[in-house]
């Protein structure tokens, strides 16, 4: 009778019910309510659903994470491997990869003057680069919160590594790609609030023809370019080019297919669910990840605002010929950001069609956003 007891009392002592606390059951539900948004609503699902299945995971069985060091046998959680391949910028520069596999440079080469709404909207990191010192964060933390103001995950991860800010993180990875989920909830009302119906309403020129030539020389020019001034930059810049080349150059068709398909669902995988797994209740319930998640969204704010504002600009320069609304895409949340510019606009107008337009600023903010990271690797010395 006593050994059934003794076997019975540790069965329960093993169970999580003994073990979770009220942070680890807040955790929980804010993990089943991001599954909510993203099966029943289709915010970004292939984002959402790995983040928070991680977030999940961790909550209930801590040692999911466990560091390899603090393990009695000397081998670490199963998502701890994956998080180091966070920490080494592995899994930011794949993700690159199969962006640039996926993404037609055409409208930015076809409208050169996007990228001048993409720069535009990077001021939004950095005014949270200065909130964040302003509340507190040291230079470094400060830099490594900025980048949630591009709504880039993969650059967020990328330059808190390499800035050893490893502590932060999880909550700057998690509100980076939460805000990339939500950006059909947050930029349309700024994007109405900054403009009106009439701009709205503005149809543009359909865009040029782009050339094979164009296409090909474009990802070899921005990475001589942009890893010349800022050397930083090639594992984002040029894992994005390569990417790029390979479905432009039209003779690694397996190469393009791998990247943009096999390769880039695996590391969303890797890289989701390791993200989610750094919010455990006690790394993630404290005041500097509320401060993170609220820098954030102002970040992210500003960032849309400043590219409306300078599409008011270019409307008011071009006499009419620009639609401010594709400057609110010119935050790196391809092609999420685009589409919502689409979507403003037919609700204005339902024969406007501005999807090409806004995809010009859209990937010039995902350069944009790698080319602030870079600078801030430059300014503290980082290679």
């Amino acid at each position: 009778m006593e050994y059934i007891s003794n076997t019975l009392g540790n069965l329960v002592e093993q169970t999580a019910f003994m073990n979770l606390t009220f942070g680890n059951l807040i955790m929980i539900a804010v993990a089943c309510f991001f599954l909510y948004l993203a099966i029943r609503h289709g915010f970004e699902p292939l984002l959402l659903v790995p983040i928070a299945f991680g977030m999940l995971l961790v909550n209930i069985y801590p040692d999911i994470m466990l560091h390899a060091e603090d393990s009695a046998n000397g081998t670490g959680g199963l998502l701890y491997y994956f998080y180091v391949l966070d920490e080494w910028s592995i899994l930011p520069s794949l993700i690159f990869l199969g962006v640039g596999a996926m993404t037609d440079f055409g409208p930015l080469i076809a409208n050169p003057k996007s990228f001048l709404l993409g720069a535009a909207a990077q001021f939004g990191i950095f005014a949270a680069y200065l909130g964040a010192m302003a509340m507190g964060f040291s230079d470094k933390a400060a830099a490594a919160i900025s980048i949630i103001g591009g709504a880039d995950g993969p650059t967020s991860i990328f330059l808190a590594g390499k800035l050893q800010q490893t502590a932060i993180l999880g909550p700057i990875a998690v509100a980076a790609y939460s805000y990339m989920s939500l950006v059909p909830i947050i930029q349309p009302p700024i994007m109405k609030l900054l403009t009106t119906e009439e701009e709205r309403k503005i149809k543009m020129e359909q865009l040029r023809p782009v050339s094979k030539l164009e296409r090909i020389l474009f990802p070899i020019i921005v990475t001589i370019v942009v890893c010349t001034i800022l050397p930083t930059t090639a594992p984002l810049v040029g894992m994005l080019m390569l990417g790029n080349l390979f479905k432009e150059s039209g003779v690694v068709r397996q190469l393009t297919e791998t990247a943009s398909n096999a390769l880039m669902y695996i590391v969303v995988i890797l890289l989701g669910t390791s993200v989610g797994a750094t919010t455990s209740a006690e790394a993630f319930l404290n005041m500097d990840t509320l401060k993170i998640v609220a820098l954030g969204l102002i970040a992210f704010a500003f960032g849309t605002a400043a590219g409306v504002l300078f599409g008011k600009l270019m409307c008011w320069a071009t006499k009419g010929k620009v639609n401010p609304l594709i400057g609110s895409a010119g935050v790196s949340a391809v092609p999420m950001a685009a589409r919502v510019s689409q979507k403003v606009g037919a609700e204005a107008d339902p024969t406007n069609f501005l999807l090409m337009h806004a995809m010009g600023p859209n990937v010039a903010g995902v350069i944009g956003t790698a080319v602030a990271a870079g600078t801030f690797m430059a300014i503290f010395g980082v290679k």
